[in-house]
């Protein structure tokens, strides 16, 4: 698939540390749009000059819907695979190819499966998906979408599910999921979850939410879990 097909979206919040170096690596792979969620530091102007397209929210408006925007963003920009990656460098950038590939070899989604969860609440998250749908890490914030996916939806995510209501659309209604396993980097800065207890308790809210959506469906998946 050809580059400027691309879009790597990069939700942001006080990474001026680490978001030109991550920016600059993605850039070989796609288009990197970052998008600013109401940081307090240089994050906006600093992935800008390092050559992103940047979105930025005037307030902190939550991983969620940093993601809705920069999925906006790349369907604007006519992309027709969206990889979300963190801004803290924990993914290495060379794994974009990886997620590319599997797209090009037919996935519809590429789910990265990290070597560790840190929390709790993560590991009752994988173990809801994983007894639902076989997904094993449906938190690590390395994803690869087509874009007929979001546009099949309409949206990224309505209920706060941190970044996984889309990923359970296509499990639901036979999209071809892949999973890809790798070995993060040491975290810059604070996690996106924010300390251990709020952590645990954003997590399992959204697995909360989730469940209850789940069982209102009552559809078994269809899904190629690979």
């Amino acid at each position: 698939m050809e580059r400027h097909r691309i879009a790597i979206v990069i939700p942001a919040l006080n990474e001026s540390a680490t978001i030109c170096q991550v920016v600059e690596a993605v850039n070989l792979y796609g288009v990197p749009i970052v998008v600013d969620d109401g940081s307090r530091d240089d994050t906006a102007k600093l992935a800008k000059s390092a050559g992103a397209v940047v979105v930025s929210h005037e307030h902190n408006r939550g991983y969620d819907e940093a993601l809705n925007t920069g999925f906006n963003k790349a369907l604007e920009l006519g992309s027709e695979l969206i990889i979300t990656v963190d801004g803290d460098g924990q993914h290495t950038p060379s794994l974009l190819q990886d997620f590319i590939d599997q797209i090009d070899a037919g996935a519809d989604i590429v789910i990265g499966v990290r070597h560790k969860r840190q929390r709790f609440a993560e590991h009752l998250f994988a173990g809801f998906t994983m007894l639902c749908f076989g997904i094993k890490d449906p938190l690590c914030g390395m994803k690869a979408y087509r874009t007929e996916i979001y546009t099949a939806l309409g949206h990224f995510d309505s209920y706060g599910s941190i970044g996984t209501e889309l990923m359970m659309f296509a499990a639901l209604n036979g999209y071809r999921i892949s999973q890809l396993k790798f070995v993060t980097r040491e975290r810059t800065g604070q996690s996106r979850f924010g300390q251990v207890l709020e952590g645990n308790y954003k997590i399992c809210r959204a697995l909360w939410r989730t469940l209850l959506r789940y069982l209102a469906y009552r559809i078994q998946p269809k899904s190629k879990v690979l």
